[in-house]
């Protein structure tokens, strides 16, 4: 019997959370949703990652006014995705901040991505009528930019292409906290549709050198204490090696999409079949692999018509 396509049918509401990680910093999470985080500077707020749609902005808009009243100056979005950066209208935000590898990825493929995730999502994108249009920054940087909210110091970085090519973090050393998007991810399945598998690592290792206390992360629980931060950068490489390497053995020895796909089960549905979103980034991970173990660099745009026509033949 073919699956229900992606996460058409995941309607149920999520429960909130919003967990305070460490002074002034909090995480807004809904059981394996897609996760915000919250900088409460001197004088202004940044806002880690914006939501689906102006409507879920609106949840985390409510969540912070409880605990301060002070205006959200910056939105900074650590990678290009659909689900990440279309509510940034609602924070009413001087400055949206990307890095410049990911504006690029919405000039190539904002649209497309936006269609795509609007079909695997529906839940997600309720209220999206209220969406003006693709996310654009105001801001751009390379490989490391700070910002000071006050006296209260932000260090965006580029570490390495993991989830996607033009990834970021938000450290605050303060606080030894990091807000690290979707390159960490806790009891929940990675996405590694428009990944660079073989770099992830490197880059879960660039993180782990700051020695955190605490770790936002882009899916699943706040990670608060330094045995929790280890546990998710172990469990995320793992989820990530063990999804690369299985596919790469069945690509480079000539056998087909589907039987990565078998391959990739028979190592991965024992580990991670439990964690949120499995089912839908099994095959998207499967075909982004197989290609990556093809030398095939840049990952290939996922449009809704190639979602499709994945989904049936490795879900159906």
């Amino acid at each position: 019997m073919s699956k229900a396509f992606a996460s058409a049918g995941d309607l149920a509401e999520k429960t909130v959370s919003f967990t305070e990680v460490g002074d002034g910093l909090w995480a807004f999470t809904a059981e394996g949703d897609p996760n915000t985080g919250v900088i409460i500077g001197e004088d202004s707020v940044m806002v880690v990652d914006a939501q689906a749609t102006p409507r879920l902005a609106g949840k985390v808009v409510d969540e912070i006014r409880r605990v301060t009243d002070k205006p959200i100056s910056h939105v900074v979005l650590t990678h290009y995705h659909a689900v990440r950066v279309l509510g940034a209208s609602a924070y009413g935000a001087r400055d949206i901040v990307m890095s410049a590898a990911a504006r690029a990825m919405v000039v190539e493929r904002g649209q497309e991505d936006w269609d795509s995730e609007f079909a695997r999502f529906p839940r997600l994108f309720e209220g999206h009528e209220s969406i003006p249009g693709l996310t654009w920054p105001t801001l751009t940087f390379s490989d490391r930019m700070t910002i000071y909210l006050g006296r209260r110091r932000v260090d965006l970085a580029f570490l390495g292409r993991a989830h996607t090519a033009g990834d970021i973090v938000a450290f605050v050393p303060d606080a030894n906290v990091m807000f690290t998007g979707d390159i960490v991810e806790y009891h929940s399945a990675c996405y590694c549709g428009d990944a660079h598998l073989t770099e992830w690592p490197a880059t879960l290792e660039a993180i782990r050198a700051y020695d955190l206390d605490a770790i936002a992360p882009g899916r699943g629980d706040a990670l608060v204490g330094r045995a929790m931060v280890e546990k998710a950068l172990d469990n995320t490489a793992d989820f990530v090696a063990s999804t690369y390497r299985s596919v790469a053995r069945v690509a480079q020895g000539g056998g087909t999409l589907k039987d990565a796909m078998a391959a990739c089960r028979a190592t991965c549905d024992p580990k991670f079949g439990d964690y949120a979103i499995y089912e839908h980034c099994l095959p998207f991970n499967v075909a982004r692999a197989y290609d990556e173990a093809l030398w095939i660099d840049t990952p290939r745009i996922w449009t809704a018509e190639r979602d499709r026509e994945m989904w049936d033949a490795l879900q159906g």
